[in-house]
Parts: structure tokens; sequence; C-alpha cells
């Protein structure tokens, strides 16, 4: 996001209580909220999702592009999150500030993400600011300024946001020496910020290019949900964004990671307090069918305190402070991450050996009859949640339309999840958590900083 950059976005959903989902489908509810939902796709390739509801009268836009840290190249790694700034320091209508002023001046407020797939743009505003912000986002697609100045401002800011999030961040220093182990061929090795030395020295030769070729009409879709109808939607669309031409459709990733065949291992020496552990193994992309199944597995694993590996090592060993899973599900295989928090002077051999006892349990016994029932609670409990408000709803809508390929799945996710039993979250936890295909990361702390010295300069210097 602006401010900060989000690492692994696609499909997450946010967390909450489990009460009242046990044993609902909820396809009559389904049915019910996909009433009314339009699309369409412009002569220029624009697709434009339309989800009306009139409960209040706002609005969500989110204008999703296929282009994140998998579309870079050594040289030029970091430049769709750069880009995710740069949208809004100005175009030829609404110039430098003017695209926040103009929207809060109409009651709106935005924000931006990018993740190792998508670049995705945010605008919530009253549905009187309709042909405001259309008018702004067209502007910006249309006639993006390059102004060096600008440009190197925004190379300094994102500079800073690096060393944030990353070089000052011992789990995100980690994770991103993780990462770029973990794949040895495909473009997920590389960080959605940027390398140092790469976002010191894009040219804007490579600026104007990656702009060209991935911010065109034919390679986004947009999400209106809200207060709108949508012939409304259609037709601002066509009047703003249909002039805009098409481009030639970006080069495919053709790179496919090379199966992984035995271990990996990194330690990483920093200043630091306490010791982390983070282990990733080669997983899933979003469309295959045991994502369900993974999603539920690590829920029992790692998710609250009455998940196995908090229960095990933070209550009843006492080795850890915190554990934590998370995965990627996009384009492309990712990784699956299980991580803990030490102590101070915690023992990393210990933690490791108490991981790897409760993912041997996993895969031969696989969960109970109570642990998958609670994680489906969760599970469809949240989903639910997600579409209380028209934010969630333009998040969840576009996510299954660019990931899965079709918006209508979205309205299918509750019965994918009840389906699932107890032998494939097994079966699941066999394929995945296999030692030949898993990277190991240690942090261990020093009483001095380890970081080379070109990783604390700053950009342009």
């Amino acid at each position: 996001m602006r401010g900060r950059y989000w690492r692994l976005v696609a499909l997450g959903l946010v967390v909450g209580s489990v009460a009242g989902a046990q044993g609902r489908t909820g396809s009559g509810d389904a049915s019910r909220l996909s009433a009314g939902i339009e699309a369409r796709t412009l002569k220029n390739g624009l697709k434009i999702i339309v989800w009306p509801d009139h409960d209040i009268p706002n609005v969500a836009l989110f204008n999703w592009f296929r282009v994140g840290s998998r579309n870079e190249r050594p040289g030029i790694t970091g430049l769709s999150h750069f880009f995710e700034h740069m949208m809004f320091n100005g175009a030829k209508k609404y110039g430098p500030g003017q695209f926040d002023a103009v929207m809060e001046a109409a009651g709106g407020s935005n924000n931006a993400y990018t993740s190792e797939d998508v670049t995705v743009y945010m605008d919530w505003f009253p549905r009187s600011a309709l042909e405001t912000i259309f008018d702004l986002e067209a502007d910006r697609l249309a006639n993006l300024a390059f102004d060096p100045k600008v440009i190197e401002s925004e190379r300094g800011v994102v500079y800073s946001e690096r060393r944030s999030a990353v070089d000052n961040d011992n789990s995100g220093a980690l994770m991103e020496q993780m990462q770029a182990t973990a794949f040895v061929a495909h473009p997920y090795q590389f960080p959605v910020i940027g390398w140092p030395s790469d976002i010191e020295s894009w040219r804007m030769e490579d600026l104007q290019r990656f702009f060209k070729t991935y911010y065109a009409p034919n390679n986004a879709t947009l999400v209106v949900v809200g207060a709108v109808t949508p012939a409304e939607i259609f037709a601002l669309a066509e009047k703003h964004l249909g002039p805009i031409p098409s481009q030639p459709a970006p080069e495919p990733v053709r790179t496919q990671e090379p199966e992984q065949q035995g271990e990996r291992r990194i330690v990483v020496r920093r200043l630091a307090q306490s010791p982390l552990l983070q282990m990733a193994w080669q997983g899933m992309n979003a469309k295959d069918p045991d994502m369900p199944a993974l999603e539920l597995l690590l829920r029992v694993l790692a998710e609250g305190e009455s998940s196995r590996l908090h229960r095990r090592l933070v209550e009843e060993e006492q080795v850890a402070i915190g554990v934590n899973s998370h995965f990627g599900q996009g384009f492309d295989p990712s990784l699956v991450w299980l991580l803990a928090d030490l102590p101070p002077g915690g023992e990393l051999a210990k933690v490791e050996k108490l991981f790897e006892e409760e993912l041997a349990k996993v895969r031969a016994q696989g969960v109970t009859d109570a642990e998958l029932r609670k994680a489906k609670n969760i599970t469809v409990a949240e989903f639910w949640r997600g579409l209380e408000t028209n934010s969630q709803r333009a998040q969840l809508l576009g996510s299954y339309e660019v990931f899965q390929g079709d918006w209508r799945k979205l309205f299918d996710a509750p019965a994918r999840y009840e389906h699932v039993t107890r032998e494939q979250v097994r079966k699941v936890a066999t394929r995945i958590f296999n030692a030949n295909r898993r990277t190991v990361g240690m942090l261990i702390p020093t009483d001095e900083e380890q970081a080379p010295e070109g990783q604390r300069k700053e950009a342009g210097q």
C-alpha cells in the first residue's frame, strides 16, 4: 500500500468469530447477493464488473492490473510497486497533488497495493462523485506525467519504504532472503519492493516502456460496488476510459520453477534481540483444487491460540512467543510459510524439531473431526463477513475474477470449503510438507549491524 507494500495478497479473508457458521453453505444467500451483478468488456479490452447495492449512498471502485514483481527482471525489480506510487503524482489534467485533493474535496479517499501478481488501485467515495472519479482515473491512465523531478522524489520515497519494511525489519529481511533462495528461476524470487541497486538505477526508458505495456485497459479489470447501476457505470466507463487505446498483450511469464530436489538452508546474522525461524515449502497456484484443503490445514496448524503449533510451541514447551502461517495465491505456485518468533536466547534447533514433529503427525494422521469443523466454521464465517462492505466485495470479486478467471466462483466458495474431507487435508499435508521441497531460514542475533553498506545509503547517492 502507499506507505507500505503488500507482499502476499490474493484471496485473503478477515479474521473473526465462528458463531453460527456450522453446516451452512449459504447457497440461497449467495444467489441473492449475486443477483444484479453485470459485466461488460469495452472495445479496448477493459473488463468492467458492477455489483449494485443501494443500502448506503457510497461506492468502492477497484482497478486491478495484472502486473506485479513476477513481470519484472533483474535491473527493473520494484517497478510495479513504483508505479503504485507514481499513479498519484500527477497527469495532464490533474497535476501533482491534484488527484488526492480533488478526490478528497468530493468526499472520497484512496489507496493502492502491489503484490507478486497484481497492482490494485482503490477509491472509496459518495455516489455523487462518480463522474469526478472516472475523470481522475482516466486522466492518470491516459496521461500519466513522467516528470524527472517527481520521479527522483518518488524514488527516494520508495527507497525509504524499503528501509522501513525490509532493511530495518528483521522478519522482513529474513523473508526476503528466503524468497530469493526458495526460487532459483521463477521471478517470484524478486522482492515486490525491488532490490536496492535496481531502485537506484531505474531509467526513464524503463519506466515508460513498463507503463505502456502493463497499465493498458486490456490488462485491467475494473470492479465497481455500491450505489450505482450497471448501465450508468458502463456509460461512464465508455465515456472516460473507452478512448484509451489498448496495447499489445504483455509477454507472458513462461518460466516455471524447476522441481526442488533437496532442502535449502540460509542463516542471516543481524542486530537483533531475538532469533527467528521461517520455513517455506513450494506450494500451489490459486486455481489448484487442493487450495481449500490447504487453507483449512493451515488454520488447524497455526491460526489462533488453540492451533496445534501455538499450543505446542508457545503454551506447552514455551520455546516460542508466537507462531504464524501464510501462503500466496497467485498465478503461479508460490510458497507456504510457517514462522516462529523466539524469545531472547531461544533455541532455534529445538523449535525446528518441534515443528517437524507436529508436521509428521499431520502427515501421518491428518486432523480431527473437531479441528476440521472449527477451521470450516472460521473460514465460512469470515467469508460472509467479508461481503458486508463495498470495499471487501470489490476486493473479493476482483480476486476471483483475476485469479480464478470468473467472478462467479466467489459465490461457490462456502460450498468448496464445506466439501473438504479429513483425508483431503491429510493428503495435502503430505503433498506440501515434503522436506525435499522446503527452505529453512534462521535469523541469529548479533551485537553489531551486519547489513551491507549499500543497503543503508540513500537513493540517488
